[in-house]
């Protein structure tokens, strides 16, 4: 894209007549947006927004328009762009000629005002002191509200925050002065531009307003993310089993698997060489193995929690136990797929099965009573939409777990990549760890509801058990050494209630740690960049607030003191173990073929 300056004297007419010329452009673009919109796929309207009880019936309607009827909108937005910018500039061309000053201004420091013609141009410094009393008026409204349920005060608070971000004065072109500056700078390009992101986002999902987070061009596979060298030794309908090559002469006897969320792809943990779990905990002499969900279309549909405790965990134990010549391993499972270990663990011990020596926990949730952050989403109104979804497509798509993700975080992960990608018109960047976060996996229709439904909404697993596999399982079963690691500031699944979840397990040996920082930045955190510390504490009998008022704080990763804590429960070093050495098959080289498959086509 090509930039220009200006002068003091604001554009010349040559520049507003190639302003204008660029502008009409935009109707070389419109049939390709009027295709995508007229066959867009479509979804539950409950998935849009809040019931009718909660807010007013004018501002629903307004919701549902938006979402009913995009392309009426989005021509509206076209032309209302073309006179904005041009308005602009013709303004600018009047305040050249002026020294009107902004008024004082004391709403406070914010990112998305950094532009100092948000302090300095009286029009800027007026819409944005607006915005600024307009959210603290509605905050105010909100929390003044009584004689409403905890529950739907939560739920309150938060759509009304999301209008209040969605409102502000950067998401519209005609009050950003840093848009509408790029578009005078490259004679109106930087539109043209970002109407073309705006155009392969929704071809690139079916329609559905999904933010490009990263540039998907920048990344590949087993090129650049997903490095650590490995064979793919076992494939099923649930999962490619992965074990990786050793970097040490000798690895410990017992082996571990590790069972990654299948919500998103495993790579998380092996991103790239200097931050990744899987290469770190390779070249401490452990025999790796990974589990690589497999991401569900509609023949998955009936697919359940148990066939991913049976067909995945049991079968991915098995072989890692034969392929090692085992009789136990370690397990980690990490967010969803920690949930889903504690099952498999109760099952496990009811049948008497000690196949597992110790299990590792990241951030997993196993007790829902407190919803923190997600309660919003887990009402009926919202439950029932995702049921009827799942009912429709056979699956729950990674469209809806995406944009729940992403709404939490609106202005970070939806707004402000927004507006630079189509009012900026700017690529997205190559961050490899939005690249892995817009590349999520499908839900099998049974496996989503029973755990929205049993797990989430009705706590069954902490509050009296989950019946699963004919058997009903209950944390009290978790009898086996168990290490959590829980973040600080992780709003998916908050280290209180993970920390109450773990005081339920039944074991006598438990170890919890808390790092700094969120849900990945926690996790994925390598002791060579020194960066988030963690806590400690041994006595689990207190709550949480005295746990961590009693925690010791220490600095840098919390890899090694895990790592420690493995160590002792691995057995002796013997020779390292070469994939494929002991005879079995090799499919194909890591990362394997599973990984690869995207939601979307």
């Amino acid at each position: 894209m090509t930039t220009k300056s200006t002068d003091d004297t604001g554009p010349t007419d040559a520049s507003l007549a190639r302003l204008k010329e660029n502008l009409k452009k935009v109707d070389g673009l419109r049939e390709r947006l009027t295709h995508v919109l007229a066959t867009r796929s479509t979804h539950q309207p409950a998935l849009d927004g809040p019931n009718q009880e909660l807010f007013a019936k004018a501002a629903k309607a307004y919701m549902q328009e938006a979402m009913t009827n995009p392309a009426k909108l989005m021509e509206h937005q076209l032309a209302f762009w073309s006179k904005s910018v041009i308005h602009f500039m013709e303004a600018q061309q009047a305040l050249a000629k002026g020294t009107l000053s902004a008024p004082d201004d004391r709403t406070g420091s914010d990112r998305r005002f950094a532009n100092p013609m948000w302090q300095q141009h009286p029009y800027f410094n007026f819409v944005k002191q607006q915005y600024v009393m307009n959210a603290e008026a509605i905050s105010q409204a909100v929390e003044g509200v009584e004689d409403m349920e905890p529950r739907e005060k939560q739920r309150l608070r938060y759509f009304s925050r999301q209008i209040i971000d969605m409102m502000s004065p950067t998401n519209f072109l005609a009050t950003n002065p840093d848009a509408l500056q790029r578009a005078v700078d490259t004679d109106g390009e930087s539109l043209l531009k970002g109407l073309e992101n705006l155009i392969g986002d929704l071809e690139a999902n079916n329609g559905e307003m999904v933010v490009r987070l990263a540039d998907e061009n920048a990344f590949e596979l087993g090129g650049n993310i997903a490095t650590t060298a490995g064979k793919v030794l076992f494939r099923n309908r649930m999962f490619e089993l992965i074990q990786y090559t050793p970097s040490t002469e000798q690895v410990h006897s017992t082996p571990l698997v590790v069972f990654p969320p299948w919500i998103n792809k495993y790579y998380i943990l092996d991103l790239k060489a200097k931050n990744s779990f899987v290469k770190w905990v390779v070249d401490q002499g452990y025999t790796l193995f990974m589990v690589s969900w497999v991401n569900p279309d509609s023949a998955y549909s009936d697919v359940g929690m148990e066939d991913y405790v049976e067909d995945g965990y049991i079968a991915a134990i098995e072989q890692v136990k034969a392929i090692t010549e085992q009789k136990q391993v370690n397990a980690v499972g990490y967010c969803i797929a920690g949930t889903t270990l504690s099952l498999t663990l109760s099952l496990l011990k009811q049948r008497g099965d000690t196949s597992v020596k110790s299990a590792t926990f990241f951030t997993a949730l196993t007790d829902f009573s407190d919803q923190g952050e997600f309660q919003p989403f887990l009402t009926d109104d919202f439950i029932d939409g995702i049921e009827a979804e799942t009912e429709d497509k056979g699956i729950l798509p990674s469209i809806v777990m995406a944009r729940t993700f992403s709404f939490l975080r609106s202005n970070d992960l939806v707004y402000g990549p927004a507006v630079k990608s189509y009012m900026m018109g700017e690529t997205p960047p190559a961050f490899d760890l939005l690249y892995w976060n817009g590349d999520g996996a499908n839900l099998p229709a049974r496996m989503a509801m029973q755990y929205l439904r049993g797990l989430c909404q009705r706590n069954e697993l902490a509050e009296g058990g989950f019946d699963l596999c004919g058997r009903h399982l209950v944390l009290e079963d978790v009898d086996i050494p168990l290490c959590a690691i829980a973040c600080e500031t992780d709003h998916i699944a908050p280290w209180k209630d993970s920390y109450r979840g773990v005081q339920k397990m039944g074991s006598n040996d438990k170890t919890f740690i808390m790092t700094q920082s969120g849900h990945i930045a926690g996790i994925v955190n390598p002791p060579s960049k020194g960066k988030y510390g963690h806590y400690t504490n041994e006595d689990l009998g207190l709550d949480h607030a005295a746990w961590q008022e009693g925690a010791e704080f220490t600095a840098g990763s919390w890899w090694p003191r895990w790592e420690a804590w493995l160590d002792k429960r691995s057995g002796e070093m013997i020779e390292a173990r070469i994939p494929g050495a002991q005879g079995k098959e090799i499919l194909c080289d890591a990362p394997g073929t599973y990984v690869a498959v995207k939601s979307r086509s």
